[in-house]
C-alpha cells in the first residue's frame, strides 16, 4: 500500500465517496489550497474538523475532486467537491501558507449493494429530503436511490450528528450499521 501526500480541505462536514458538497472558500489559506490543487501540486482530501487534537481533523478523510467552481458576489469562491476514495491520515503538517498537507493511505470503499425490504424507507426518505433541499439535489446529475451504500453515505453527509459519530459508522466494513441506524432514526420520528 503506497502512501500519498494530499492537501487537506478541513471543514465541519463529512464528504464520502460519490457524494457532492458545495463550499464557500474565502480564507487565504483555503484559496492557496485550491490553487495548489488546480495546479496539480497535490491531490485533495476533504477532512472533518476535529477540535482539541494534535491533528486538525479526524484520520478518516475522503479523496475528492473539484468538479465545479464560480466566483460569488462577495468575490469569494464557491467550489463543488465530489468524493472519490476513502483515505486514512498517517501524519500531517501545516505549511507556512496555512495549508495542511497529509501523508495518506487508501482504505476500502464500501461495495455497492441493493436496498431491499424495510430499508427501502431510507431511500424514499432521502428522496423526500432532496425535494425539500433542491440545492443539494441539484449537485447530482444522477442519484442512486437503489444503492444501499450510496443512500447511507448521503444520509451520513446530511444528518445533524457529531462528526465523530458519523466517522464511527464510516469506519465500518460496509453500510449495514449505517442503514440500521438511519432506519431506527426514521422509525423513532415517524410512524413507518
Amino acid at each position: 500500500m503506497q502512501s500519498r501526500e494530499m492537501a487537506l480541505f478541513i471543514q465541519d462536514a463529512v464528504l464520502l465517496p460519490n457524494g457532492r458538497l458545495e463550499f464557500r472558500v474565502a480564507l487565504a489559506s483555503e484559496l492557496s489550497l485550491v490553487a495548489s490543487v488546480l495546479k496539480g501540486e497535490y491531490g485533495l482530501a476533504m477532512a472533518a474538523l476535529k477540535s482539541n487534537s494534535n491533528l486538525p481533523c479526524y484520520r478518516s478523510v475522503t479523496e475528492c475532486e473539484i468538479i465545479d467552481f464560480h466566483q460569488l458576489e462577495d468575490n469569494s469562491l464557491s467550489i463543488v467537491l465530489e468524493g472519490k476514495q476513502r483515505l486514512k491520515v498517517l501524519s500531517a503538517a501545516k505549511q507556512r501558507n496555512g495549508v495542511w498537507i497529509a501523508r495518506t493511505i487508501p482504505c476500502a470503499n464500501w461495495l455497492h449493494e441493493p436496498i431491499v425490504g424495510e430499508f427501502e424507507i431510507i431511500s424514499a426518505a432521502l428522496e423526500q429530503f432532496y425535494q425539500v433541499n433542491p440545492d443539494l439535489y441539484g449537485l447530482y446529475s444522477h442519484v442512486h436511490l437503489e444503492d444501499a451504500t450510496w443512500v447511507s453515505q448521503r444520509w451520513l453527509e446530511v444528518l445533524p450528528m457529531y462528526n465523530r459519530d458519523k466517522l464511527r459508522l464510516v469506519e465500518q466494513p460496509n453500510c449495514h450499521k449505517t442503514m440500521d441506524f438511519v432506519l431506527q432514526l426514521l422509525k423513532s420520528h415517524v410512524d413507518v
